[in-house]
């Protein structure tokens, strides 16, 4: 294992995962700052999600290890009250309402730091509070899980595809959260596969491909490196000239 200095607020170093004989994460070294945005992309099959997932503690490395605040998260489960997590699917239980999941997380979480009002009122979801969660729409789940990832002011977000299913309004309501966030010193790791969505918010950008990081950056260096004003052209470059 390198000898590495600990800069960033989430350390992943050696990390490797393998799913039976499958190798879906190769060797992964990342260093995600705090306080800043930083976008995961790649395409579907690439390993972002199972990245996120070894971090929060959701899916078991295979070898490597992985800090989170200063904390080594093997065996340890007390970091992820720092965390707050919107998946690309909502899965809760089917029969509990939204007010019901978050008094659930709160009493999960142990905090007595619930700040949901604002959201609820933003996401317009005061009529939907008390209907079960597997009868709201697949865009209302999407604003239920957001408010949950937010209401507990967590020092660090994981927002995987987090407006997928959102509607134009709530859309831009979220990523002006996430702005907001941002202004407040939080850290931030997304996925999205809209690169438009990515080029305004992330700072830093990861892209994966195959389980490995081809590129760490701004997005500014890559759009210069690349020769290109727009990611999503960057991104295809960065695609093809990794293609034999």
């Amino acid at each position: 294992m390198k000898n590495l200095t600990f800069d960033g607020l989430i350390e992943i170093i050696n990390l490797k995962k393998f799913f039976g004989k499958t190798e879906v994460l190769k060797n992964i070294n990342l260093s995600i700052e705090a306080g800043k945005v930083t976008a995961i992309v790649g395409p579907n099959g690439s390993g972002k999600t199972t990245l996120i997932k070894s971090v929060l503690g959701l899916v078991k490395p295979s070898s490597g290890m992985i800090e989170v605040d200063g904390e080594n998260i093997n065996n340890n489960f007390t970091y992820r009250n720092k965390i707050g997590y919107m998946p690309q699917i909502a899965r809760y239980p089917e029969n509990l309402t939204a007010n019901e999941l978050l008094s659930l997380v709160k009493q999960l979480r142990n905090s007595s730091d619930l700040n949901a009002g604002d959201l609820i009122k933003s996401f317009k979801l005061s009529d939907e509070l008390e209907k079960p969660f597997k009868n709201l729409s697949g865009g209302t789940k999407q604003k239920v899980s957001a408010t949950i990832a937010f209401a507990f002011n967590p020092k660090i977000y994981f927002l995987d595809e987090p407006t997928a299913g959102l509607d134009p309004v709530s859309s831009s309501f979220f990523k002006d959260l996430v702005l907001k966030e941002k202004q407040n010193k939080k850290t931030i790791v997304l996925t999205s596969h809209i690169m438009s969505e990515v080029q305004e918010l992330a700072d830093e950008i990861v892209f994966l491909l195959e389980g490995e990081i081809r590129f760490k950056g701004t997005i500014d260096s890559l759009l210069q490196n690349q020769k290109e004003t727009k990611l999503e052209r960057a991104i295809a470059e960065l695609m093809n000239e990794a293609m034999p």
